[in-house]
């Protein structure tokens, strides 16, 4: 577990607070994860964004009629913390009784607490659901591996030493998994999440990358350090001229967390996925 979680709110019981209190957000920083993968806030081999979605924004108008609406919430990879999901969660509920007189009110809280507690600005885009709507459900982009013939019986740990790679094809492709899993860190519950592989380099072998996947399962470690873990473990196999590793994660609590790692600048896609 992060050490930093054990203190945070989650998997504990929690007041439900309406009205506005942004002392409820709770930072974790991500210096402790990215030191056991090998890395530093000064060599990270990547850029990229974690998307935050909440399906339960509500707040009221100065009349006292309430608002729903669909929140986006853009944390760079490299800010200093993640902000602990349920923290974030009891955060947003403190709006509910909340009176805003415009959504740019609204916006400019948002980024200010978001940006505060991660420590990088945070960039806020909140919609209306005839906004999102109108988006429509994505497809994974590339070839599925999930139809693949694999074996695998050991889901404690991720398992680098699956993976396979043919370093005298050099491709361009993606790839995609509907079956990584696994657990949060603190209360052992299962997190579920669509997983794709963009990448110009060694021919990658989609049976290993499976497995690979799948031997997530078990795994316990919040959803950044997943896609951090798998990002670094292509990056070494492949020896990439480029590689995009993201994750869209299905919701609980009514949030969403989908982490974008690249080695170039990208204009991820945020929309959401069938199981989102």
């Amino acid at each position: 577990m992060h050490p930093a979680a054990e203190d945070s709110p989650l998997g504990k019981s929690s007041e439900y607070i309406a009205t506005y209190t942004p002392s409820l957000l709770f930072p974790i920083p991500r210096a402790a994860k990215w030191a056991e993968l090998g890395i530093s806030a000064e060599t990270l081999p990547y850029q990229g964004v974690d998307f935050w979605n909440c399906f339960e924004l509500s707040w009221l108008l100065p009349s006292g009629k309430p608002v729903v609406a669909m929140g986006e919430f853009a944390i760079p990879a490299d800010s200093p913390n993640i902000i602990e999901s349920k923290s974030f969660k009891l955060y947003l509920n403190s709006l509910n009784q909340t009176a805003f007189a415009e959504v740019a009110e609204l916006v400019a809280v948002l980024e200010r607490d978001l940006s505060a507690a991660a420590g990088k600005p945070v960039a806020v885009r909140v919609r209306s659901l005839t906004e999102v709507a109108a988006e429509g459900v994505a497809a994974s982009p590339g070839v599925c591996i999930d139809e693949l013939d694999v074996a695998i019986s050991n889901y404690a740990t991720p398992q680098p030493e699956l993976l396979r790679c043919d370093a005298d094809q050099r491709i361009e492709e993606s790839v995609h998994s509907n079956l990584l899993k696994s657990n949060c860190p603190v209360t052992g519950q299962p997190d579920w999440g669509s997983v794709v592989v963009q990448y110009r380099g060694a021919a990658l072998d989609h049976a290993s990358l499976l497995a690979y996947l799948v031997s997530f399962r078990q795994h316990a470690d919040f959803h950044e350090q997943c896609v951090e873990r798998i990002f670094l473990d292509l990056l070494e196999l492949l020896k990439p001229e480029y590689l995009t590793v993201y994750a869209r994660y299905v919701r609980r609590g009514g949030l969403d967390i989908n982490p974008y790692r690249s080695t170039a600048a990208i204009l991820p896609d945020n929309r959401r996925l069938v199981r989102q």
